[in-house]
């Protein structure tokens, strides 16, 4: 009963109200990685404000393989554009917290160059008068898939009430290009796909988050866990309240 025309127009004018709220005339500033979730986001942008007030930015990690996908959205949206390679910024990073005699953790391994990323996002809105455009989706957001103060930050996000199925409902509504909303979602880091990351289809999440349906015990056990596990993030920062 999804209708992504609907969905996808009232994602548009709640953009534009969002930018009349909170910088008129101001850019929106989105990281483009080539997956579906910042293209249809950028392309959102593009309809709601323009896309000369849409600045894409790339940000691989040293070599990234799918980087030609990155430019191609940036070509398929007409819209500026910078490429900033985070390597160096992460590698000295580490050194420099290697020479306090700590070795970082797998973990922050991963989650380090997010949050560089999004520290590259408002740097450059700093710099452009912009405003970060968040790309998380229900379904990651759901079973905690997000790095906090990484992508997960951001001031505006059009997509986090929707999953990946009903996001790749919207990229067809807006017509785009097959390979951008089809292309198999990975983070670029471990090497992994995202559902290989997760070890949960997304078909199966989105049914679960939708419908409360999962034939498969031991699988709705592993959403509900990592459901609770990742609250965390989606909430506001616990304060002391004098």
């Amino acid at each position: 009963m999804f209708n992504a025309i609907k969905v996808k127009n009232d994602i548009i004018q709640w953009i534009r109200n969002y930018f009349d709220e909170n910088g008129k005339n101001c850019n929106a500033v989105i990281g483009i990685s080539g997956g579906k979730d910042s293209t249809v986001a950028a392309a959102l942008c593009v309809e709601a404000i323009s896309y000369d007030r849409v600045v894409g930015i790339l940000m691989p990690y040293g070599e990234q393989h799918d980087i030609d996908t990155a430019q191609e959205v940036i070509d398929t949206l007409g819209i500026k554009h910078y490429l900033v390679n985070i390597k160096q910024c992460v590698d000295t990073l580490a050194e420099s917290i290697n020479t306090v005699e700590l070795t970082l953790s797998k973990q922050a391994i991963i989650n380090t160059p997010a949050r560089i990323r999004m520290t590259t996002l408002y740097a450059v809105a700093a710099t452009i008068d912009g405003r970060v455009v968040n790309t998380c989706n229900l379904s990651e957001d759901w079973v905690g898939y997000a790095t906090k103060y990484g992508d997960n930050a951001g001031d505006f996000s059009p997509l986090a009430r929707l999953t990946v199925t009903e996001i790749k409902a919207i990229g067809n509504a807006l017509g785009l290009p097959s390979k951008f909303v089809d292309k198999i979602p990975e983070d670029g880091l471990t090497g992994l796909t995202d559902e290989e990351n997760l070890g949960i289809s997304y078909d199966v999440l989105d049914k679960y988050i939708r419908e409360g349906i999962c034939d498969d015990p031991t699988m709705k056990n592993k959403i509900d866990t990592l459901h609770k596990q990742g609250l965390h993030k989606l909430k506001p920062m616990p304060c002391f309240e004098f």
